[in-house]
């Protein structure tokens, strides 16, 4: 019989998400009690399309900042951008200890290094215990698509709190470490409060296949080709990498890497062991043009399509050391993150145009998630029996869908809470309340180096430049009799091109001088005053003339 051991006479447990709710990306949980705050992960999530300029997106930090004192350290589930990319900019405001396993902290490490900080970074191994603040927390093996990954048992004042971290049931693992099911069964029997549950694949029925599919499927295509392979995967996705070596070896074939972020995590992976590569198969990219094609492979990144990875670097012919051509093979082992699918098509539209042949997840399986569906979901549900349950790491739609599968497990309603980004749930006697306070937790918006400083109202100004443009009003008037001296002269960036449409532009610069007049002879000389008249007069022309709205910057000289 399962005996929730919840003390009544302590103190309520805040559980407060700041990221990775009604989302894919930048996930960050906090749990308080007191004078105690610990961070489960602090990751980031990639510009969505409207977000121009905008090179990534990370959670805010304004809560722990303001509650600075309280905030204990961070435990990482595993090494995935998603959960441990927005760590150099907390680091900034709070440099607090980090636990998590030797591969997350040798990726976090690495990142820390390129912005020039220095972490106090704790290495923990599986079925460890660490003490944060009044928090104990247990690691536990998990299986996901990188090595190292951990679901988290953590010891609270109110009870006990399981978080599964990314996670798929995989019973044939490529490191033949599978999830820690007896650990899970004991948490349940013990008695669990609250389950937090990943809830990326949970409107998918069945199982997720194991990765060891992926293997079988390589090793039949690299059997029948005699062309030269590229490979494009997740550089964080080490079993696969391995698996790549591993079938390139078996097939005589020497293994070049190309890409920064690639290069990055096998050599951080052959140094920590997580790699196993023989003497004498990895290859400089540079050399490989005297190697005849059926004895080579390259890995590489790119496959998302990003723009400046090196497969849409190939594709473009942009590369280097490496130029597509007619007979190559093309493999894309991953699937679309949802938004980049657009980038992807194109990818493989040009290395199509080149003469390669390209194979990726739709005709064949090259790839296998790392996220349950929901079987797996049942399982876990069914080891862990929670009083409550609160699904994570997903859009709406795949919370909702979660929140129905523990429904229908027989878990009552009213003990699933679907939450929003900054809502708290307060645990307290064997209660899980949601409360009316909320934190604050929009996206913080990174643009080069400023974080913070791009808000809406300048989004909204860049998406009205990209969509029609920019005209300038230039014009010197002489503030004491309110005469112009010079101009109006008009100036147009992505608005017309301005030589094939001189006619529009004179009459525009006729319709602003006529303007301006009419204010003088009104005696109109407050600045803003003539601003927004200019404004207004062009505004209302150029609609007249073209049906577009582009952005109107008038500035005067005062002489």
């Amino acid at each position: 019989m399962k005996i929730l051991e919840v003390n009544k006479g302590a103190s309520p447990v805040k559980v407060i998400p700041i990221g990775g709710l009604n989302e894919i990306g930048k996930n960050m949980t906090l749990l308080e009690n007191k004078n105690d705050i610990m961070i489960i992960d602090c990751g980031l999530t990639f510009p969505e399309d409207e977000m121009f300029g905008i090179d990534i997106v990370i959670p805010d930090f304004s809560y722990l900042i303001k509650n600075r004192e309280k905030v204990k350290g961070m435990i990482l589930t595993h090494g995935h951008e998603d959960h441990i990319g927005a760590i150099p900019y907390l680091l900034r405001e709070l440099n607090i200890p980090i636990y998590g396993t030797r591969l997350t902290l040798g990726l976090v490490e690495n990142k820390l290094k390129e912005h020039g900080i220095k972490g106090k970074l704790n290495r923990i191994k599986v079925g460890q215990t660490v003490q944060i603040g009044t928090f104990k927390i247990e690691a536990i093996r998990t299986t996901h698509s990188i090595a190292d990954s951990i679901c988290l048992a953590i010891d609270t004042p109110a009870g006990m709190v399981f978080h599964t971290g990314d996670f798929k049931v995989d019973y044939t693992p490529m490191d033949g470490e599978p999830i820690d099911f007896h650990r899970l069964a004991e948490l349940g029997n013990k008695g669990v409060i609250l389950m937090m549950a990943d809830s990326t694949n949970s409107e998918r029925k069945g199982y997720t296949a194991s990765e060891k599919t992926v293997g079988i499927t390589l090793e039949n295509i690299f059997r029948s080709s005699e062309a030269r392979i590229l490979i494009a995967t997740f550089s964080s996705n080490v079993h696969r990498v391995q698996k790549i070596v591993d079938t390139a070896v078996m097939f005589g074939r020497k293994v070049a890497i190309s890409g920064r972020s690639m290069l990055n995590v096998v050599n951080l992976a052959m140094e920590l062991g997580y790699l196993k590569i023989p003497e004498n198969t990895i290859v400089d990219i540079n050399k490989t043009k005297h190697i005849p094609d059926n004895e080579l492979v390259i890995i590489t990144t790119g496959s998302q399509g990003e723009p400046m990875s090196a497969l849409a670097r190939m594709a473009s012919s942009d590369h280097k050391a490496v130029q597509i051509k007619k007979g190559d093979m093309v493999i894309l082992s991953s699937s679309p993150v949802p938004g980049n699918e657009k980038t992807v098509s194109n990818v493989v539209n040009k290395l199509f145009e080149k003469g390669a042949e390209v194979i990726y997840s739709d005709i064949a399986d090259i790839h296998v998630s790392g996220h349950a569906c929901e079987e797996e979901l049942k399982l876990v549900h069914s080891l862990i029996k929670p009083k409550f349950f609160m699904p994570v790491h997903g859009e709406y739609r795949h919370l909702r869908q979660h929140a129905m599968i523990a429904e229908h497990l027989g878990m009552p309603a009213q003990n699933i809470h679907i939450m929003k980004n900054g809502q708290v749930l307060m645990l307290n006697k064997n209660k899980a309340t949601l409360c009316k306070e909320e934190v604050p937790a929009a996206a913080v918006l990174v643009d080069g180096l400023g974080v913070g400083d791009v808000g809406n109202i300048v989004l909204r100004d860049r998406k009205l430049l990209s969509e029609s443009g920019l005209i300038i009003v230039v014009a010197a008037i002489d503030k004491s009799t309110g005469m112009i001296c010079s101009g109006p002269d008009i100036i147009s960036r992505g608005f017309v091109y301005v030589r094939e449409n001189e006619e529009l532009m004179n009459s525009a610069k006729k319709a602003v001088a006529e303007r301006l007049d009419k204010c003088c002879r009104e005696g109109l000389k407050d600045w803003t005053g003539l601003k927004n008249a200019v404004k207004d007069e062009l505004k209302d022309f150029i609609f007249e003339k073209t049906k577009r709205n582009p952005v109107i910057l008038p500035i005067f000289l005062e002489v």
